[in-house]
């Protein structure tokens, strides 16, 4: 098993020397999770372009999955944000496909999810913390701080620690919650193939897909609220 689990080792070193050589990259984890992002960010581009370029009256397998997905993207984003959050469409959609596809490709035997390293989660969640503080200061100007201060004046100084204190815990939050769950994942099938190396138990896997699935769904549904949160008049 354990030549089954370095079969890419062929793609992986060349790789890791030259990232560790460019970026100072030391360490194995360090290492799968800058050539397994840059993989499935790879093969998510190939097949947009491939998908995009060949899109039919009607639609075959492939991109009939495809619109099934991106029309229940576009659904949750209206239900959750409104017709006016349309506009962040395109980053909520990438978030939750690269997300999915990283969650659900660490599932094969020898890949490694990028979501399982804090890295990553960390830089996804850190673009929503801005993003959604910009977009709140953009719409409502300085009014916009007005909600860190609390309902009267003279809360003032409890409640700015408590606020920023509960920003702050936003992408904390986002962050430890998929690296846990996909981390988690990923030991549990390291264990199932040790163990049963030739038949992982099927229970198990379609629990694993189930979970790919909602910490992709969670963390775009959050980031969905958080930013809507930041677009509406505070009050």
């Amino acid at each position: 098993m354990e030549h089954g689990f370095f079969i890419l080792d062929f793609i992986t070193k060349p790789l890791y020397h030259y990232l560790n050589s460019t970026f100072g990259l030391t360490d194995g984890n360090g290492m799968n999770q800058v050539v397994f992002t840059w993989f499935f960010m790879l093969v998510l581009i190939v097949l947009s372009l491939v998908v995009t370029r060949s899109i039919k009256m009607v639609p075959g397998r492939l991109q009939n999955f495809l619109e099934v997905v991106i029309g229940g993207l576009k659904s949750l984003l209206v239900d959750t944000m409104g017709e006016h959050g349309m506009r962040f469409f395109p980053l909520m959609a990438t978030i939750a496909i690269f997300i999915l596809t990283c969650n659900l490709g660490g599932i094969i035997p020898t890949f490694y999810s990028p979501t399982a390293n804090l890295n990553t989660n960390l830089s996804m969640a850190l673009t929503v913390f801005l993003l959604t503080h910009i977009v709140g200061v953009k719409i409502h100007g300085a009014k916009y701080l007005k909600q860190f201060m609390g309902p009267v004046w003279w809360m003032a100084p409890l409640m700015i620690p408590v606020e920023i204190i509960g920003h702050l815990a936003r992408p904390l939050s986002l962050t430890m919650r998929l690296f846990g769950n996909i981390f988690g994942e990923d030991l549990v099938l390291v264990v199932l193939l040790f163990l049963v190396p030739f038949l992982m138990p099927i229970p198990m896997l379609v629990l694993m897909i189930f979970t790919s699935i909602l910490q992709a769904f969670v963390f775009t549904l959050l980031a969905m609220m958080y930013i809507s949160g930041a677009m509406e008049q505070a009050h």
